[in-house]
């Protein structure tokens, strides 16, 4: 058995998969995930798990070198925004308009669904090495 980290077998062999410059998502309890994206269905109820919670856990194990966030984020969330900029300190960052990224998640290799209900906690995250 796993002594640490991410125990949940399908993310944690996502994550071992992933290859430089590949792009997932983690995501709330409503964001559309486009046909043919693989998800990692972890919401349990609203609120259960956070996307503060799956966040902290998966950076802890994904190398990432940019993200990218709804730019609605900035006036209707904060609070994770200012979160997110504090996390992801030094990493590349882009804004683009919360209807583009969901266009933009057609590129994603898997979604990891959350039981957040915030605005726009959304955030595609982009591998990097770690090497």
């Amino acid at each position: 058995m796993k002594k640490r980290g991410i125990i949940n077998a399908q993310l944690a062999g996502l994550i071992a998969g992933l290859g430089h410059k590949d792009l997932f998502m983690i995501a709330d309890g409503g964001m559309p995930v486009p046909k043919g994206v693989e998800i990692v269905d972890l919401a349990l109820c609203g609120g259960v798990p956070t996307f503060r919670q799956v966040m902290d856990a998966v950076l802890d194990e994904a190398q990432v070198e940019r993200y990218t966030l709804a730019e609605e984020i900035v006036e209707n969330n904060p609070e994770l925004f200012a979160y997110i900029k504090e996390k992801l300190a030094g990493t590349d960052s882009r804004m683009i308009s919360h209807e583009k990224l969901k266009e933009e998640s057609k590129k994603l290799k898997f979604v990891i669904r959350t039981g957040e209900f915030t605005p726009y906690p959304n955030i595609m995250l982009q591998a990097g090495v770690a090497f």
